[in-house]
């Protein structure tokens, strides 16, 4: 099983996972040419993709997703909430699942995971191929018991380190986007991110992927620091770039 990302942040996120013959992209933030350019670097086209996953109904996880999917006949999996949204209206074809369902797609096993979010009904996934876990967790404001339990034993993780939380409360914000960045139905801040690697089995991790880092209330050298007081080094650590993403990782 392997995966990749097309870029992460506020500007657009796409994330690639692929495992045997089957190839499925999680949420679509880019128009359906940028995707396709973004793609191609990485040695795959929008017409090789057996699934869309959608987290949530968000423009910079869903504008892109409906005319991909028309474009491509692509089939879209999101929560019933996502769905009412009507964001995603237009697509190939919308299948519906309730949070905590699991289903295939093909080679992978995919588990959906209620988050904390303001959105409709936002959850995130797990995926499994012969015996390899994968985690996506990105956009949710706190970590629940739930989530702790719903991560445990991956080998892979993209994991949002959204924010530093003195740089939020000390930028040029509005107060009313910093309450809403910071609190608990926003975005994960990298004391919040690294608390909740503390709280798994971090040494079956093969990969860590620092995703969602904002441009503005964020850096690099802040979320390292972050990841290295609870994982000890940065050798596992893979960041996630808006531009670029980050190419293809192997947690086979």
């Amino acid at each position: 099983m392997q995966f990749a990302s097309l870029g992460s942040g506020s500007k657009g996120n796409a994330t690639l996972v692929r495992a045997g013959a089957t190839l499925v992209m999680v949420d679509c933030g880019f128009s359906a040419r940028e995707t396709a350019r973004r793609m191609a670097l990485l040695g795959v086209a929008p017409g090789d993709l057996d699934a869309i996953l959608v987290t949530h109904e968000h423009s910079d996880h869903a504008s892109g997703v409906a005319t991909l999917s028309r474009r491509f006949e692509v089939p879209v999996y999101l929560t019933h909430g996502t769905f009412l949204s009507g964001r995603l209206d237009g697509s190939h074809r919308l299948l519906q699942f309730n949070c905590g369902d699991r289903f295939t797609v093909g080679d992978l096993g995919v588990t959906t995971v209620a988050v904390p979010h303001d959105a409709a009904e936002p959850c995130q996934f797990r995926f499994e191929h012969g015996g390899r876990h994968l985690g996506v967790l990105t956009d949710l404001g706190s970590v629940t018991p739930h989530v702790v339990d719903s991560y445990r034993g991956c080998h892979g993780l993209l994991l949002e380190f959204n924010h530093d939380y003195d740089m939020l409360m000390s930028g040029e914000y509005p107060e009313h986007l910093k309450r809403r960045v910071g609190g608990s139905w926003g975005h994960l801040n990298n004391a919040q991110s690294a608390e909740l690697l503390g709280q798994l089995d971090h040494a079956e991790l093969r990969h860590v992927v620092a995703a969602h880092l904002s441009e503005k209330n964020n850096s690099r050298e802040h979320a390292a620091r972050a990841l290295e007081d609870v994982l000890g080094s940065l050798e596992r650590v893979i960041f996630a770039a808006q531009g670029e993403g980050f190419s293809w990782l192997d947690v086979s």
